[in-house]
């Protein structure tokens, strides 16, 4: 498959193939003008030798021309390259002939002479916007399906083994090229600014990753971070401030809790996604930004959209692609993993050995509910390390911090507190919850005829009324 750019990201190449030298030369005049970088043709088997040591983003053709017309090279061009645009120019009147252009594989068609040049540039915007999001849908229908990643090390910090989570890279490992702005949701202390990272890393751009949490920064600080200010802008500017989206020129800007914006900070951030402008603090001109906007948030956005707190414009621009971590809790099989990382971890910075853990640390860890997440675990562990003065990991630190926490509701297949001889108990019961369990089951099996249940349960059909009776 071929690599491809959207238009954004580079100056696009057009092929131009036309017999007649008045109207090539003058398309790559203005083509030139525009943006493109042209390469040009005087019949279909030049053209077709072009589009193949050329590789162009884009392919322009008249139909009628000698050596090779125009029909035999775009049948010939859409074989070998599904994702190269072709817009023929059919003369006034010859309609049968694009419809045959099209049915062959060509994109578009424009009628010759070509009148309307800002209709042409449209319409050539429009099919590279059109190939990008082919290949780009292309790609990640093949890296789902196939579930292999590209680059692995740009997910070496995460440390999983979850299938949500591999879910979660193959879907980045897909998007991150296309440029478009990325949202990251999650519960806090879940890892958004590993995920960050690893968009920057897959996006290959040569720029700085650049972060900066959002929470606390009124308008004027937003501004003044996010953007600069020249000298003598307001009281005490006495020297000129380089902005952050300066300073991740080339590279990605990381906006951790977007959802603490105020209005007024997002409408500026609108812009700067929308037209890719800024504006400077004391400043008259408007600056350029080529930065890739990643931003996170624990926050429910569609709620604040509902509340009239945050803007939609602004939400439909950050989620042109999105992904919402796990809580902990709910990706179990990773606490012993993350346990054995943080306690090795915690031992190198307190200049101790790893001890050993115990066997029911896992059993305490996987039925904690976790609010704080990966960030609550390594501060468990840490804490447990550094008050452990023997080879074997003390639980009692760990114990006091989970305290009430334990989950009623885990899975049987989670934590080993679950009970085999009451499989339908939420956890394992005490002697007298077990036999109100076991009562209660053997009345719903038998539909509530109390005979079968004492039979069920071994016992009398007098032995269960007394029982039914003491329990009200």
């Amino acid at each position: 498959m071929p690599t491809m750019k959207t238009f954004a990201e580079k100056q696009p190449t057009i092929l131009v193939v036309e017999d007649e030298r008045y109207v090539r030369e003058s398309l790559t005049v203005y083509l030139d003008d525009i943006g493109y970088r042209v390469l040009s043709a005087e019949n279909g088997q030049i053209g077709l030798e072009q589009f193949r040591s050329q590789h162009p983003d884009i392919v322009m053709t008249d139909l009628r021309m000698p050596v090779m017309d125009g029909f035999t090279l775009v049948e010939t061009i859409a074989a070998e390259s599904e994702f190269t645009p072709i817009v023929v120019v059919s003369g006034v009147g010859e309609i049968n002939e694009a419809v045959r252009a099209m049915r062959l594989g060509a994109w578009d068609y424009l009628s010759k002479p070509i009148m309307n040049f800002e209709e042409l540039q449209i319409m050539l915007e429009r099919s590279l916007e059109r190939a990008n999001t082919k290949y780009e849908l292309e790609r990640l229908r093949r890296h789902l399906s196939d579930g292999t990643l590209g680059n692995e090390s740009a997910f070496s910090s995460i440390i999983t083994q979850s299938a949500r989570m591999r879910a979660i890279f193959l879907y980045l490992e897909s998007v991150a090229p296309s440029r478009q702005s990325v949202l990251i949701t999650g519960e806090t202390g879940t890892g958004k600014e590993l995920i960050a990272r690893a968009v920057h890393t897959l996006s290959g751009l040569d720029g700085p990753f650049v972060a900066i949490n959002l929470a606390g920064l009124d308008d004027g600080m937003f501004s003044d971070t996010l953007f600069g200010h020249l000298r003598g802008a307001f009281t005490g500017a006495d020297s000129a401030r380089e902005g952050l989206i300066r300073q991740a020129s080339g590279g990605t800007l990381f906006l951790d809790e977007i959802g603490d914006l105020t209005p007024g900070s997002q409408v500026k951030l609108l812009r700067l996604l929308q037209e890719g402008e800024y504006l400077p603090l004391g400043a008259d001109k408007v600056l350029k930004s080529d930065v890739r906007i990643v931003a996170a948030t624990h926050a429910d956005l569609k709620l604040k959209m509902e509340q009239g707190i945050f803007r939609p414009d602004l939400y439909y621009r950050l989620c042109s692609h999105r992904v919402d971590l796990p809580p902990l809790r709910d990706r179990p099989e990773d606490i012993p993993l993350l346990t054995a990382h943080f306690m090795e971890k915690a031992s190198a910075s307190l200049g101790k050995m790893t001890p050993n853990a115990p066997p029911e640390l896992n059993c305490y860890l996987s039925a904690y509910s976790f609010p704080g997440n990966i960030r609550e675990l390594e501060a468990i562990i840490h804490d447990a390390v550094a008050r452990s003065g023997s080879r074997i990991l003390s639980l009692e630190s760990i114990v006091a911090a989970i305290g009430d926490g334990l989950r009623s509701n885990v899975l049987p297949n989670q934590v080993t507190n679950y009970c085999p001889v009451c499989p339908f108990a939420e956890k394992f019961p005490t002697l007298k919850g077990a036999e109100d369990l076991l009562v209660a089951e053997a009345l719903r099996m038998a539909d509530n005829n109390q005979r079968l249940a004492a039979a069920y349960l071994g016992i009398t059909r007098q032995a269960l009324n007394k029982r039914l009776s003491r329990a009200g």
